[in-house]
């Protein structure tokens, strides 16, 4: 991504994506304009991981206390989780789109990041169900990497890529999963992108009419 970095207070309008990995791809807004990416240091990615409920708080506090003591290598595990997360933003709007091959570079990262993930993995078992788990004790710093990039696996293998869409909203570019009964959701928020193209058709159908006969 190239853009800038500016600080954003997270809130859960900007968790529209319908799943976390896609919520991680839209901390970069504005993808169809200038780009800016929210994540603007370690703290700000603990508060999106906060919002978005998946994480234990007592997890986020310890990754705090790390963070603290090791603000280096917080800054280092940040600049994956942006690695992660345009390689993610790039792999999946191809695999949308038909016809488009999936760009080499990003499908190496994420199975880079999936690999690292994997090596600091456990294997449980909740009922009758075996699965990889990760934790801070294993992972350190980058905790939230890992598992993320187990998730982004599990996404990428059951992707509804007919409802996975990119709002054409402007200054947007959000990815999103239509999850409504109809399948024909257009916009990321219709609070937000959607309102905004309403309101500048409207002023353009005024413009219209007030420049046609008998106008202006």
């Amino acid at each position: 991504m190239t853009g800038t970095i500016q600080p954003h207070t997270f809130r859960c309008r900007d968790l529209v994506g319908g799943h976390i990995v896609i919520d991680l791809v839209n901390t970069v807004t504005a993808r169809d304009a200038e780009p800016t990416d929210w994540l603007d240091g370690y703290p700000r990615l603990l508060e999106w991981a906060a919002l978005t409920g998946h994480f234990a708080p007592a997890d986020l506090t310890d990754l705090r206390r790390l963070a603290d003591t090791e603000p280096g290598r917080a800054e280092l595990a940040l600049d994956r989780t942006r690695e992660l997360r345009e390689a993610l933003h790039d792999l999946i709007t191809a695999l949308i789109h038909p016809g488009a091959p999936a760009p080499a570079e990003a499908v190496d990262q994420v199975e880079n990041h999936w690999k690292h993930a994997v090596a600091s993995t456990r294997l449980t078992v909740r009922g009758n169900t075996p699965q990889l788990q990760v934790c801070v004790e294993t992972s350190g710093l980058e905790y939230l990497n890992h598992e993320l990039a187990l998730q982004a696996f599990d996404l990428l293998r059951a992707l509804p890529l007919e409802r996975t869409r990119v709002c054409p909203g402007l200054r947007c570019g959000w990815v999103f999963i239509d999850s409504s009964r109809g399948g024909r959701r257009r916009w990321c928020d219709m609070a937000t992108c959607g309102n905004s193209a309403k309101g500048r058709t409207h002023y353009q159908r005024k413009r219209a009419d007030g420049a046609g006969p008998g106008g202006p």
